[in-house]
């Protein structure tokens, strides 16, 4: 069959589509129903299962793992991701279906015939050098043989930039020439950077869509049929909302110290925040505490609504993985993940790139402090020690959110600030699409459509 390629290129709008020429001319367009939250993890198991969040149990970019009684961000295993995949569907119907995912989330462990996705190498010393984990292994070498070594801090962080995509781009290219299979997934993070660093509307917003345009051009002319969609769209930020400093004021959450530094203690708290973009889970452990803490959320400026289980459950996001209570910011409003008080106590990984660590989102990574004028000299010293072998901090993170721009996580206000789905195939399935607008869960079925596969129902 004539290869498929799914491009997700995030943060992509009707809007910004004006300064994006090349996507534009793949033809058939429709407005792009998402997901509550509207974030990467949740958004993306969605379009490939078919399923919402309660059904799939992506339910953040991270939750509280109760059985740890840890907090965990970024997670990359598939099974993780509740349901059947859109090539494990499109198997049961023709065995022998290829499928190859390039950077899309949950690809460590997913059934995909091949896989690349961003891996630091961790050293024994504390070291961390850029990597990717390639499947099969010795595509890895092609890869890097062919495109460099994958720009990781060009990936994320303050030195985010064009060349992670380009990086992508050239490994889907690379891998649609050499293996040609039948659904090739291409993530491209780019537009994303600047629209939460400077805003939708910004000129930076303007020339991040051109440049993401440009740079996919080569793939968009491929011998395939290509679909490019985003999974949500960004707003304006103007107002962070500290959640959790909120709950800690309210003596609902408890902090422990260690060398000076706070640290976030969910075993002992009665509430706490895994703050998410627009979207913030709040665990409650005590039945008795959430009156209260209803009250607190409920009462803290930025909060349009919280969500009791009830609540959850017409927003399809009643899983077991979600907080007792869910609280979403309003349009301008973002939730930090903070609960520190005062700046010295804050843990030295709240000044870092540290995805991992931190008990919520932090778009201030994407920023070199400005209240630091020596920050991109320090960065520059720290690559310079990592050259050489030694162990090294980036502490250059501001720990001032002000500076953030954009944001997503709601579901948005109008179809101008949601995602959007374009396809090159003229004879687009109608059985998905109703008045222009597709449902994020009927994507599944428009990609197997687009092959000819009749969609059996979504397992999960």
């Amino acid at each position: 069959m004539k290869p498929l390629v799914v491009v997700d290129v995030v943060g992509m709008t009707p809007a910004l589509l004006e300064h994006m020429p090349n996507l534009t001319g793949l033809g058939w367009r429709a407005e792009l129903g998402t997901v509550l939250p509207a974030v990467t993890c949740s958004a993306q198991a969605t379009l490939l299962t078919g399923l919402t969040p309660a059904r799939h149990g992506i339910v953040g970019n991270g939750w509280y793992f109760r059985d740890l009684g840890e907090i965990h961000l970024w997670r990359q295993h598939n099974r993780l991701v509740g349901g059947e995949k859109l090539w494990e569907t499109a198997r049961r119907v023709h065995p022998g279906y290829t499928a190859a995912n390039i950077c899309w989330w949950y690809a460590m462990g997913a059934s995909t015939d091949i896989t690349v996705t961003p891996r630091p190498i961790y050293h024994a010393d504390g070291r961390k050098s850029p990597d990717a984990y390639v499947r099969p292994p010795e595509l890895h070498d092609r890869l890097t043989g062919a495109l460099g070594d994958f720009p990781l801090f060009q990936y994320w962080g303050p030195t985010a930039s064009l060349a992670s995509s380009e990086w992508i781009v050239g490994a889907a290219l690379k891998v649609l020439a050499d293996h040609r299979p039948d659904l090739l997934l291409v993530y491209v993070p780019h537009l994303d950077y600047d629209l939460q660093r400077f805003g939708p509307t910004s000129p930076q917003a303007v020339k991040a869509a051109a440049d993401v345009d440009r740079a996919l051009k080569p793939l968009l002319d491929a011998d395939a049929t290509i679909v490019a969609l985003s999974e949500y769209g960004i707003t304006d930020a103007r107002r962070p909302v500290d959640v959790n400093r909120a709950l800690w004021a309210a003596g609902l959450l408890e902090v422990y110290a260690q060398a000076g530094m706070e640290y976030l203690d969910p075993w002992t708290s009665r509430a706490f925040a895994v703050a998410d973009h627009q979207v913030a889970h709040v665990y409650v452990a005590d039945p008795a505490d959430l009156a209260r803490t209803r009250a607190v959320l409920r009462e803290l400026p930025g909060v349009d609504v919280v969500l009791d289980r009830e609540g959850q459950a017409k927003a399809d996001l009643d899983h077991e993985r979600s907080g007792e209570l869910i609280a979403v910011a309003e349009p301008d409003a973002w939730f930090t993940y903070y609960y520190w008080t005062d700046d010295s106590r804050a843990p030295d990984f709240a000044r870092g790139v540290d995805i991992h660590r931190k008990p919520g989102y932090d778009p201030a990574e994407l920023f070199f402090d400005p209240a630091d004028p020596l920050a991109k000299v320090k960065a520059g010293v720290n690559l310079a020690r990592k050259k050489i072998g030694l162990r090294y901090a980036m502490n250059v993170v501001p720990l001032d959110p002000s500076c953030v721009r954009g944001t997503h996580g709601r579901l948005p206000d109008t179809a101008a600030d949601g995602p959007v789905l374009l396809c090159s195939d003229p004879t687009v399935p109608r059985s998905v699409e109703r008045d222009g607008r597709m449902a994020a869960t009927d994507v599944r079925d428009f990609l197997l459509a687009l092959q000819g596969i009749s969609a059996p129902p979504a397992r999960g």
